[in-house]
């Protein structure tokens, strides 16, 4: 599937800014799943300073503001041929060890809530479909919400007020499988939705590693695995890893965002 995607993002703050810098994750990782055709990072109102792959294997742009500035816009858009592999990515021959994956980071940390959920899971003795049942009761017990959680929420925090948005959903899915002795990671990336080419914000889902197959991926919000309509940005531990944007600023500015995002075939 040849998916056609333009990603904006504008910050505009209410007052002159001395200093302000953004990690930008919005380059398509390379993959047998997926081929970049074309792609292309712009910026009004800063410039890059910087780029570098990450130790996750995800390209990194570091975007400044120019100095004095009050907005600054960035685009990524371009064009991703996509390939359904059931959601399925091997293991790299190069990367962070599996332990890695398996390690709890604050947002994954595994509460009473959690734990409990993984340990209902493990009532179904194949993996692959211990980690099917995960995906259904956490969607199940958490619905899909955007006004409960925000960035700086935990997996248990959300799996505890029983709603939550695609990161959260990631996150439960992560803490339960760590909880339970299988790897699990982070993934970022864009979605085309069926009948719907604008779209609010970017998208996100979660892997495990399941022995003689690979990464597994499971997208809890949307009830399924991945399949040629997604297209993988950036992976990580967690949100923090793999976040499309992330940043910092000098002064006491107040920021305002405003997201334009299209895909479509």
């Amino acid at each position: 599937m040849l998916l056609q995607i333009s990603h904006t993002t504008e910050y505009n703050y209410d007052q002159p800014v001395d200093y302000a810098l953004q990690q930008v994750r919005l380059t398509p990782q390379v993959l047998d799943c997926q081929k970049t055709l074309d792609w292309k990072i712009t910026v009004k109102g800063g410039m890059i300073e910087a780029s570098y792959i990450d130790h996750h294997g995800n390209t990194v742009h570091l975007i400044n503001v120019d100095a004095g500035g009050q907005s600054i816009t960035i685009t990524a858009a371009g064009s991703v041929e996509t390939t359904d592999t059931a959601g399925i990515i091997p293991l790299p021959k190069s990367g962070p060890p599996l332990w890695y994956f398996s390690q709890q980071t604050p947002l994954t940390a595994a509460g009473d809530a959690i734990t409990e959920l993984a340990a209902e899971s493990e009532s179904h003795e194949n993996i692959l479909n211990r980690l099917h049942a995960l995906s259904r009761m956490i969607a199940e017990r958490v619905r899909y919400g955007k006004d409960g959680t925000y960035v700086v929420t935990t997996a248990e925090e959300a799996m505890q007020g029983g709603t939550g948005v695609c990161q959260d959903h990631a996150h439960i899915f992560i803490a339960a499988a760590r909880a339970g002795g299988i790897p699990a990671r982070y993934v970022s990336g864009y979605l085309m939705l069926n009948g719907q080419i604008d779209q609010e914000a970017s998208h996100a889902w979660a892997e495990a590693y399941v022995e003689g197959l690979g990464w597994v991926g499971f997208d809890v919000s949307n009830a399924q695995s991945p399949d040629e309509r997604y297209v993988r940005l950036a992976v990580g531990r967690d949100y923090h890893d793999a976040a499309p944007f992330s940043g910092m600023r000098v002064g006491s500015a107040a920021e305002t965002m405003i997201v334009n995002l299209q895909v479509q075939q």
